[in-house]
């Protein structure tokens, strides 16, 4: 078989030609605020190529600041809306190391943590803190009480009972900073009630053995002890 010399040349050149693409895996962490607090400090390590998400929720209208110190000049953080794996709404590199930000709509966001490329390709290792803080709150006709209730909507939504479908009755209270109460109503048995923070579920009514998932892109699946399932989308957590 003969070799074209001449064509494995041009294909070496045009590859040295590519840029380089980093293969890291991304690390994904929650970001966590104490009871009753908008604000906290994020700690961290970065080595080399690290890239690291915070992902928090937070609604449309709400303030946004952060401001980060590194031991050495070589960190830098992006912010991501809801629904982006790459598009930036702020860019560190380009913007500095504060930002203040009205964020442009409900959902989780992501504060992307990475090093400068000159210092990530020796392995350097970086430690750095965020200070972060989230104010005020939307004021919307979707976030008032609808009459006669303690809930910001109600509705339904898709339910299960072992493999047999359904549906089930439920209402909503809004506290903020992406927290919710989903009471659901049952028939002949006292309500369900689900607390979502933070990005994790937990049941606040007794006798209740709680497992959930994220199913697709804004839905939720909250399995109660073992076969009572309930499907909550992110337009009843957040609103819209």
């Amino acid at each position: 078989m003969k070799t074209n010399f001449k064509k494995l040349a041009c294909i070496t050149l045009l590859l040295a030609a590519l840029p380089l693409v980093g293969f890291s895996q991304i690390i994904n962490k929650k970001v966590s605020f104490a009871p009753g607090k908008s604000s906290t400090v994020i700690k961290g390590l970065l080595v080399g190529d690290q890239t690291i998400d915070y992902s928090f929720v937070a609604k449309k209208g709400q303030k946004l600041k952060l401001s980060m110190k590194a031991d050495i000049n070589a960190a830098s953080f992006n912010v991501l809306p809801p629904g982006s794996d790459n598009v930036a709404i702020f860019i560190g590199e380009n913007e500095g190391d504060t930002c203040e930000l009205t964020l442009p709509n409900d959902g989780k966001y992501k504060i992307r943590v990475f090093q400068m490329r000159s210092t990530a390709r020796k392995g350097t290792k970086v430690n750095y803190s965020i200070d972060m803080s989230i104010t005020g709150s939307s004021s919307s006709s979707g976030d008032a009480k609808v009459s006669g209730t303690n809930y910001n909507a109600t509705g339904e939504l898709r339910s299960a009972k072992g493999s047999t479908p359904s549906t089930a009755k439920y209402g909503v209270i809004r506290q903020g900073n992406g927290r919710a109460e989903v009471h659901i109503k049952r028939k002949s048995a006292a309500d369900r009630v689900f607390v979502f923070a933070n990005g994790e579920w937990s049941c606040k009514s007794g006798g209740c053995d709680i497992t959930y998932a994220k199913i697709g892109f804004d839905e939720w699946e909250v399995i109660c002890n073992g076969n009572e399932k309930y499907y909550i989308n992110d337009a009843i957590i957040y609103g819209g």
